[in-house]
């Protein structure tokens, strides 16, 4: 199996716990015999690397001054499209799926689904709703629409909760056999997330490649 894990964190660029999740998720996938990539963000430190067994591609803004994080994500997203499709290009046109970490990276994942006929799995860390309870902005409402295009397009909805289950299908409707619990540290957590991946060996398809 072949995976791509976007992450708009990662180390050693840590926001959150989403970095360190990820990094424990990379490895242990890589471990388990999964050729891993993950493509992430670092405002300098960008390029290829090899890491714990897990290919690192780390890219920066091609544009510096922005408005709100919309703009940045919105920007950064072209940087993951094109290294993700020089990935593609680079194993002959055979990648499993995207595992989009957050909301940050669904634009990417959306276009590279189109585009290269790659399934993706949504894994959420938050919400829009919980981080600005009560928050109906534009900017907010610009942010859900985003977190609504992942929960359509996704193939699976990974959550780490019964609770974020049950959130996710009350506020976005997400249909409850389109979601999968994983929960970080139990002695099925790794197990979980591979039944999902493995669950969608029916969707792919050879991504084209000239």
């Amino acid at each position: 199996m072949r995976v791509i894990i976007f992450s708009w964190e990662y180390p050693p660029r840590t926001v959150g716990e989403l970095a360190d999740y990820v990094k424990e998720l990379a490895v242990q996938l890589a471990k388990n015999k999964v050729e891993t990539y993950v493509v992430t963000y670092h405002d300098y430190m960008t390029g290829e690397f090899e890491e714990n067994g897990v290919k690192t591609y780390r890219v920066t803004n091609p544009v510096k001054t922005h408005i709100s994080v919309l703009t940045w994500v919105l920007t950064l997203n072209q940087e993951v499209e094109r290294v993700a499709a020089n990935i593609c290009y680079k194993v002959g046109g055979r990648l499993d799926l995207i595992d989009v970490q957050d909301w940050h990276f669904i634009p990417a994942a959306v276009t590279l689904k189109r585009a290269f006929n790659i399934p993706f799995v949504y894994s959420i860390e938050s919400l829009e709703d919980h981080r600005s309870h009560g928050a109906n902005s534009p900017f907010n409402m610009a942010i859900k629409s985003i977190e609504w295009l992942g929960m359509y397009e996704a193939s699976k909805v990974l959550v780490k909760s019964e609770w974020m289950a049950s959130e996710v299908i009350r506020i976005y409707k997400v249909p409850e056999a389109k979601i999968k619990i994983v929960k970080p540290g139990s002695d099925r957590w790794l197990k979980t997330i591979l039944e999902a991946y493995k669950s969608l060996k029916g969707e792919l398809m050879e991504c084209p490649v000239s």
